[in-house]
């Protein structure tokens, strides 16, 4: 069963966004695999204490995505093969560096500079240090 317990509402994004987002994370990061279970819309709308029309309009984007399967009355399942994962980890990616090289764009910061920093931080957070 995918678990929810470590998903935090924030303010950033709709809420069914951020559950969508949260199930693609756990997929490219491997936690939750291909065939694992949904928890019902019911379930985790009292679970996060939301709107079950929230729930259902993120469990629809996912099923529209193929990403999950859903069949009427029946559970609700992850379905997705090593393509895409893989084009779900890429979207992703490029999705968060393109904020990052946005900001830094914004900031006046140039390509080196940039590129020196995520080495920088990539370094100190491969040994262990708290970024500050």
């Amino acid at each position: 069963m995918v678990s929810f317990e470590r998903f935090v509402i924030d303010d950033s994004n709709p809420i069914y966004l951020q559950i969508t987002l949260f199930v693609k994370r756990g997929i490219a990061a491997g936690i939750i695999k291909c065939h694992d279970e949904m928890p019902s819309r019911r379930v985790l709308s009292a679970t996060l204490g939301v709107n079950p029309n929230t729930v259902q309009r993120a469990y629809r984007m996912l099923e529209e995505e193929g990403v999950i399967e859903s069949r009427l009355g029946a559970k609700s399942y992850i379905s997705v093969d090593e393509k895409q994962v893989e084009d779900i980890r890429t979207q992703l990616l490029e999705s968060d560096v393109c904020a990052i090289v946005r900001t830094m764009q914004q900031l006046g910061a140039s390509e080196e500079e940039t590129v020196e920093l995520v080495r920088k931080l990539w370094k100190q957070l491969e040994s262990g240090s708290d970024l500050k």
